[in-house]
């Protein structure tokens, strides 16, 4: 495998499991050393040692709740006294809820937004402030950003915001020397997926060909993070085996 983060550094979020797991070993396995940030501390210690077991050396874990400010700046601190520097972010933490639209409440709301938008909002107003140059950020979306189903109103609405944001941080980010692009999953093989009573219910059927794998992700993520997509900036790149252009 190529080498294209030796002397990187990288803080996945929501890292513990899924995306975000297979995106912190394949920054790891191509040289970078990487901060596994995530709420659960067990779950994140228990990443780390899979992520070491599988070939990462340089890899540790910070408990990071995205919702907070402070701990995103607490996490932030630790990677660069840790490792010397930053240069790569991947805001992968998210949460969903499923409900009908009027049963929301604030709460709800604010909940979901305190996760999948403002967790990258604080992470990006971090790594403006002291990411190493030139850098990367890569934002997780969804296709539930572009087109959705009954259920998910605020997953797909901060989905959809986080959108803006990648495209109003990659103009800022520019002349700064830091790149901000996302990816849009489709469906993929995580419990997040399972846990869909869509799913359960039978009310949205997936054909098995259009069921990612974590690692088919964390490879677009790679890309998007590396000296490769130099030129790729503001991009929105679906990773959904076709099944937007299908619908």
């Amino acid at each position: 495998m190529p080498q294209r983060f030796t002397g990187k550094t990288a803080i996945v979020t929501g890292a513990a499991s899924g995306i975000g797991l297979a995106t912190a070993q394949r920054l790891a396995n191509e040289g970078a050393s990487v901060v596994v940030a995530d709420r659960d501390a067990a779950r994140a210690a228990d990443a780390v040692e899979a992520m070491r077991r599988n070939g990462a050396s340089d890899v540790v874990h910070s408990l990071c709740d995205v919702a907070k400010e402070a701990d995103v700046i607490a996490t932030v601190a630790f990677a660069i006294e840790r490792f010397g520097r930053l240069d790569i972010v991947v805001n992968n933490a998210g949460k969903m809820i499923f409900k009908p639209l009027e049963e929301h409440s604030e709460a709800d709301m604010l909940d979901i937004l305190k996760v999948d938008l403002l967790g990258a909002f604080f992470f990006t107003k971090q790594a403006f402030l002291q990411m190493s140059r030139p850098g990367a950020i890569v934002n997780v979306s969804s296709i539930h950003a572009e087109e959705t189903t009954p259920l998910v109103t605020a997953y797909a609405a901060a989905k959809a915001a986080l959108l803006s944001l990648t495209r109003s941080s990659a103009i800022e980010g520019k002349p700064r020397g830091i790149r901000v692009n996302a990816v849009l999953p489709g469906a993929v093989e995580t419990p997040m997926l399972r846990d869909n009573p869509n799913i359960r219910s039978g009310q949205e059927t997936l054909d098995p060909s259009s069921i990612g794998k974590p690692d088919e992700v964390a490879a677009a993520i790679a890309y998007l993070c590396s000296s490769d997509a130099s030129f790729v900036e503001g991009a929105f790149l679906r990773v959904d085996g076709g099944r937007l252009a299908r619908l």
